[in-house]
């Protein structure tokens, strides 16, 4: 799905969303120069695999959190893990580096990849996570429960967990 086909199953599934559109930003530095309605729900999202290549994760983290693969490995019982390329990006998730997201799943057409949300977009306020559809030029806010609610209906795995 593209941004525009995202849109549409967010209006099809009447799922509330608003829509921040930027320049294109490939990194949290340049997002960091946007100015952006919410702020502290912005995530950064990893795209991982392990060393065999047999299974991807997807990782969306608070924008300002380190990830450490390394504990993460341990925490969640993986094989080693790096960062999957940009053609397993392409291949997988339909997208290009920099505009990893977690509507990304909706491409997975195996179902093979893992989602893995930061529990601190649960325990915050308003409940929001900030993520690109797809594309990105822009962001958009949704509730975190809508999104794992769109993850596991389009039968993903999905873990909240803190990172």
């Amino acid at each position: 799905m593209n941004k525009a086909e995202v849109y549409a199953y967010l209006d099809e599934h009447k799922i509330q969303y608003e829509v921040t559109e930027h320049k294109a930003v490939f990194n949290m530095k340049e997002i960091s120069d946007i100015k952006l309605p919410y702020p502290n729900s912005e995530a950064k999202n990893l795209f991982i695999r392990d060393d065999k290549k047999r299974n991807y994760y997807l990782l969306s983290v608070h924008g300002d959190k380190h990830v450490d693969l390394k504990k993460f490995r341990k925490d969640n019982n993986t094989r080693q893990l790096s960062f999957a390329s940009d053609s397993d990006l392409l291949n997988t998730l339909g997208l290009i580096s920099g505009a990893v997201s977690p509507l990304g799943i909706l491409n997975d057409k195996e179902r093979k990849v893992q989602v893995f949300i930061d529990k601190e977009f649960l325990n915050s306020a308003d409940g929001l996570i900030g993520v690109h559809p797809n594309d990105n030029t822009a962001t958009i806010w949704l509730k975190v429960n809508d999104l794992i609610d769109i993850i596991k209906s389009h039968e993903n795995e999905v873990h909240v967990i803190e990172f």
